[in-house]
């Protein structure tokens, strides 16, 4: 399957929706601080990113993998940069 790509921003977002989502998460009423993703070299699935550090996580480990395993098989990290406008015209 090929991957969709998605910039940081809406990659954090995607995985906070879908963990947000789960209903032991729900159920527990905890609100989970997802990180920002981080560029690597593409692993043997061909995945380029990866998240660590969650925050008030404990205890909600496997909902967190079991999240990023689907999402990195759905998606890469964007790796185009953002091209920037010099207000000033230089």
């Amino acid at each position: 399957m090929i991957r969709k790509t998605l910039n940081a921003s809406r990659l954090q977002q995607e995985v906070d929706r879908r963990i947000h989502r789960m209903h032991d998460i729900v159920e527990d009423g905890v609100k989970i601080r997802v990180p920002r993703p981080q560029l690597q070299e593409p692993d043997k699935t061909g995945c380029n990113w990866t998240m660590t550090h969650f925050g008030n996580a404990t205890g909600f480990e496997r909902n967190i993998e079991e999240v990023l395993k689907a999402v990195r098989a759905e998606y890469n990290l964007s790796t185009e940069a953002k091209e920037t406008v010099d207000p000033f015209g230089n």
